[in-house]
């Protein structure tokens, strides 16, 4: 397994872009369509950033409700597709921790979303060529 991606939301995708890309020297490539914008920022062939647009505004400092944009939404890791999926698999399922899974559109990856607390996401995400992720 190893890290795969960090997703960061925020209300300024250019700027977040713009950073990335130009200080930091990661390349924009190609992202999914998804349904929010965003960008995929790539550093040696892989996309490490994903800028997502925060479409809900964040609440003010002191307010009741939880602050939902900016923030770092979830970080993932990349799991080989076949007997080390699978173990992932039943490791969640011997735990019974609860997931979510999702396709990636275009990219023929399978997620899974695991809500540790409120606000902090783990993705594990695999390949699904040749359906070896099933």
């Amino acid at each position: 397994m190893q890290l795969d991606h960090v997703t960061l939301v925020t209300p300024d995708l250019e700027g977040a872009c713009r950073f990335f890309r130009d200080i930091v020297g990661l390349d924009e490539g190609p992202r999914p369509p998804f349904r929010v914008d965003g960008h995929w920022l790539y550093a040696n062939g892989r996309p490490v950033i994903h800028l997502v647009d925060a479409t809900v505004p964040a609440q003010s400092p002191g307010s009741s409700g939880p602050l939902v944009a900016p923030r770092i939404d979830h970080v993932a890791f990349r799991v080989a597709p076949g007997d080390a999926w699978r173990a992932l698999l039943e490791r969640l399922a011997a735990h019974r921790v609860l997931h979510q899974r999702a396709e990636v559109p275009v990219c023929a990856e399978i997620q899974l979303f695991v809500a540790l607390a409120p606000g902090v996401v783990v993705e594990f995400v695999t390949s699904t060529a040749g359906g070896a992720a099933a």
